[in-house]
């Protein structure tokens, strides 16, 4: 199937998940491909061969659960016999920096030839990294003081240090990180740029967003819209007709992106203002400090970031924090046609389509696709659920077995004969295990299950005292009818 922008499902488990899989995603265009995240196994999925194929990595943050394996996939592009190669990073400048502190100790000696010595290996041997996303005209450099001694600077990107006037350094002193407060000449308030800025801001941003391109396809860094704590990014490709964007991890919602533009806070001081004006470096909490969270620049961007792509989104069931709830979907800017909801619990149930661990999309013209086979299939349920490593959909029929009850925001799964306790009928479902694309009727027998076979084709299994037998069954994808 030519065309479009084909979206392997490595892994898209929740950060606790017991299945194992964690966050990955395998971009193809053309003859093209890239990894957006690792988390999830690339050595079982993918396999040696086929990672020696992949000509680039996304990583859009630091958690473990979106760059597990990248140590060992910078080890392997090193060390694989008959394959040599540095991996084509690409990634912002500041997780780039993110991703030495965390994988550097893993990366930075090994032994010499003979096994002799432990000799040092810098980052760049292992790693090309090409930035996307534009470089901060500010930035925390520390120097070296003599006799031991370092200590924490800001400056332009041609080394001027900055004053304490335009900059400071606020340092945490439970964690040691040095952040940055920066006087917003609009606001005349002092703001955490990092957060404050979307990346089209001239304020604190070159105006290069440094776009990746290859053949036929760009891709960009999104910052607006990504809210998860850390430095975060999503991801833009693009190509002639197709927009997909991975949102990363974000919390997604409306009414809280227009209170952290809107309210104006107040400073905590633990010295005089003047003595505060003047302090190039602080030590305390920044949230003292920081007078407004995000800027007006800002928020307009992101309700406007996911217009007519395709978007691959984070979801949770509620209170998460740092991720989009369920129950708050009403108060994003997705547009339920055009959304994959992906990094969902083990247990999931959403009228929202879902993504699965093994499963293929194809973005085409702007639409998206469920790849099975060489056929390109709509995702048509009425509800999508996931259950012990299994993905089931359900369709509308006044007979079903099975009820769709919500409680709190919250969808759930029960077969006919439900307790009020559940939560309340919305309607029921006749359900439908998918394996590898297919759909067959959800089986309630212990005693029985299903088993695909090499060729493809799916047999019901069933277990006795005297054996098991099997039967090839029909994939009913696209002949249920609703009722």
């Amino acid at each position: 199937m030519t065309g479009g922008i084909t979206v392997k499902i490595l892994g898209d488990f929740g950060p606790f998940s017991r299945m194992g899989k964690s966050i990955g995603y395998q971009i193809t265009i053309g003859d093209s491909s890239h990894l957006i995240d690792c988390g999830s196994p690339l050595f079982q999925q993918i396999g040696g061969h086929g990672l020696k194929k992949i000509k680039g990595l996304v990583v859009t943050h630091c958690h473990d659960d979106h760059k597990r394996w990248f140590s060992d996939l910078a080890l392997f592009n090193m060390y694989a016999p008959n394959f040599s190669d540095k991996i084509k990073f690409i990634t912002t400048e500041d997780i780039n920096a993110e991703i030495i502190k965390s994988s550097g100790p893993a990366l930075d000696r090994s032994l010499s030839s003979d096994s002799k010595s432990v000799t040092d290996i810098p980052y760049e041997a292992y790693i090309d990294v090409s930035v996307i996303g534009p470089f901060a005209r500010y930035r925390i450099v520390s120097r070296d003081e003599g006799k031991g001694r370092t200590s924490f600077h800001i400056e332009d990107r041609n080394g001027n240090e900055v004053g304490p006037d335009v900059a400071k350094i606020v340092i945490n002193q439970k964690t040691g990180r040095p952040r940055m407060l920066f006087r917003d000449p609009y606001y005349k308030e002092w703001v955490e740029p990092e957060s404050f800025y979307p990346f089209s801001s001239s304020v604190f941003y070159e105006e290069n967003q440094n776009i990746y391109c290859d053949e036929g396809f760009t891709i960009e860094a999104v910052k607006s819209p990504v809210w998860h704590g850390i430095t975060n990014i999503g991801v833009k490709i693009k190509t002639a007709g197709e927009t997909l964007i991975f949102s990363s991890d974000t919390v997604n919602n409306k009414k809280l992106w227009f209170e952290l533009y809107t309210e104006k806070r107040g400073q905590t001081l633990n010295m005089s203002e003047k003595e505060f004006e003047s302090a190039p470096v602080i030590y305390g909490d920044i949230n003292n400090y920081i007078e407004r969270t995000w800027s007006e620049e800002r928020y307009i961007d992101s309700l406007k970031a996911f217009n007519e792509a395709v978007v691959i989104h984070d979801i949770s069931c509620k209170n998460s924090v740092v991720h989009t709830d369920y129950e708050k979907l009403g108060d994003t800017t997705l547009n339920m046609e055009k959304v994959i909801l992906t990094h969902s619990p083990d247990r999931m149930t959403s009228e929202w389509v879902l993504s699965n661990t093994g499963k293929t999309f194809k973005i085409k013209d702007n639409k998206f696709y469920e790849m099975v086979g060489e056929k390109l299939c709509e995702m048509d349920a009425d509800v999508y659920h996931k259950e012990d490593g299994k993905y089931f959909v359900g369709y509308k029929n006044n007979e079903g077995k099975y009820s769709v009850l919500e409680k709190n925001g919250l969808l759930g799964i029960s077969p006919n004969g439900w307790d009020a306790k559940d939560g309340s009928l919305l309607y029921k479902v006749e359900l439908y295990e998918d394996i590898s694309g297919k759909y067959f009727p959800k089986l309630d027998n212990e005693n029985s299950t299903y088993f695909e076979r090499k060729d493809g084709k799916v047999e019901l299994v069933e277990f006795s005292e005297k054996g098991s037998s099997g039967k090839i069954v029909e994939d009913l994808r696209g002949k249920i009818k609703r009722k």
